[in-house]
């Protein structure tokens, strides 16, 4: 190992610059299977359900010879976002930084939808894990050529993990909600009519020219085309930005 880091053990474990534990009587398990336990148990039970004892039961072993990888529930929770994100697939191309930059994002919001109980994970700080920093490289990779300064850069990347984490966690509580709760469904599919019952045209004008329209047809199902928005429009500032 080199200079030290100041990451807990695990981080550095996870990052292949600490040396994994060799002896005890649990040798089996490894940082990667108690991870992964704990992926299955929020994917299954909920993020609430993960605890150390839960993990260990999972794994068929005593809590104790977890913190032998893992020295706290939050750096486990931080190693199962990470194993969440998964390995980040060659985004940047040659066909311009913002095909690579939407790119980027689809499959930042693809990982959050496949495993959704990580946006609820707190952050505590910026990113460290492994996975979160090549995600970090590959957004970076997309600016190169660019002439953004290195502060603009980091703050595009920024802003953008903001909406695609914001829009993940509004399009997943609402989807969870039409699945499993049917007066939310109910409200959802009637939102026009409900919202024209309640509201006056001659207090709510700019609502009801709204209302006047199709936008709130329950067949209309445009979250992606909705998400799809937002990005363009974050991706026009950019480009002004760069063009300027």
């Amino acid at each position: 190992m080199g200079e030290p880091t100041g990451l807990p053990a695990s981080f550095e474990m996870a990052w292949g610059v600490r040396e994994r534990p060799t002896k005890g009587p649990r040798r089996a398990l490894s940082l990667e299977r108690v991870v992964a336990a704990g992926v299955t148990v929020a994917a299954d039970e909920g993020i609430g359900a993960v605890s150390m004892s839960r993990v260990a039961r999972e794994l068929g072993t005593s809590a104790m010879s977890l913190y032998r990888y893992v020295a706290s529930k939050d750096e486990l929770l931080a190693l199962m976002v990470d194993a969440a994100l998964g390995e980040v697939p060659a985004i940047a191309g040659d066909d311009g930084w913002r095909a690579g930059l939407e790119r980027w994002a689809w499959t930042s919001l693809e990982a959050y939808r496949r495993h959704p109980w990580a946006l609820q994970v707190p952050i505590s700080g910026p990113p460290v894990t492994p996975n979160s920093i090549a995600y970090l490289e590959q957004g970076l990779r997309c600016l190169t050529g660019t002439p953004l300064d290195a502060h603009e850069k980091m703050s595009v990347i920024l802003t953008l993990t903001s909406y695609v984490r914001s829009w993940a966690t509004l399009s997943g509580q609402i989807d969870a909600a039409l699945r499993t709760d049917p007066a939310a469904y109910e409200v959802m599919v009637n939102y026009g009519r409900i919202l024209t019952a309640l509201t006056d045209p001659a207090e709510f004008p700019a609502l009801h020219e709204i209302l006047a329209t199709d936008v709130f047809e329950p067949d209309r199902d445009l979250a992606d085309d909705d998400f799809v928005f937002g990005l363009a429009r974050l991706l026009d500032g950019f480009e002004a930005l760069i063009g300027s």
